[in-house]
Order: C-alpha cells, then structure tokens, then sequence
C-alpha cells in the first residue's frame, strides 16, 4: 500500500520563499540555483513542502512497495549549507566531484557552503546528469 509523502509540491510562492533568506550570499546562490537547475531540467521553480525549491516532478517505487511522487531535482538553502537533492551513485561521479571543489555528500544529496566553493561547470554537468538519472528511472 502507498503511503503518503511528508513532502508534496505546494502552491507557494518561490521567490517570496527566498526572499526571506537572511543571508545575503545564501539568498544571492539559491537566486543562481533556480536558474541553474531550470536550465538543467527545462522545469519551472516550484515549492515542495516549505523549504524545497523542486523542479519537475517524477513517480517512484522502492522494493519495499512504497511509492510516490518527487522533484526530478531540486535544493534547499538550510542553515550549515546548500543541500542538493540529485538522483546520483556518486561513486560512478568519483572525478567530476574531486574536481567540483568544497562540498560533502550524503545519501542522494550534496552539500555546499557557497557557489563560490565549487567550479560552477563541474556543478551544471552533474545536475545534467542527475536529471538524465531521474528521468530514466
């Protein structure tokens, strides 16, 4: 049986959303972002749940029998840095991501202080690829 996801697409506004970014260089990079990640999936900005800025959407279905309904890509400007959620096996990205520049990973996500930390056109090619990964899924 289904079960209903915590986070669901929602009909409020992005830019309001970042305009309460205190952070000048953290509103300034999430403003980047949605047009980096627009580029990447030729999707509009959307809110997904009250702190997710999600582009696109795509259905999926674990082994365990759940399934749902999740951005194709998407960010979200948290306090210790930018999270990106990509649908990557980042050890098949081993290079691109030694050559991004200062960042962490965690399961399905990449973290950044700063734009200004990583090499902008290694970044754009992994959310390529993360858009192609979730579109044939």
């Amino acid at each position: 049986m289904a079960s209903r996801n915590k986070t669901a697409q929602t009909p409020a506004d992005v830019d309001e959303f970042l305009a309460t970014i205190a952070d000048p260089v953290k509103r300034a990079d999430s403003t980047h972002l949605v047009e980096l990640l627009t580029a990447a999936s030729g999707e509009p900005a959307a809110m997904w749940g009250t702190s997710i800025v999600g582009f696109g959407s795509r259905h999926y279905r674990h082994a365990s029998g759940h399934e749902g309904d999740t951005a194709l890509i998407g960010f979200s400007p948290r306090a210790a840095a930018l999270t990106l959620y990509l649908s990557l096996d980042f050890s098949e990205h081993e290079a691109e991501l030694a050559a991004l520049g200062k960042h962490t990973l965690g399961k399905g996500c990449l973290y950044v202080r700063k734009l200004a930390d990583v090499d902008e056109s290694v970044l754009v090619s992994l959310l390529n690829r993360s858009v192609a990964a979730a579109r044939a899924l």
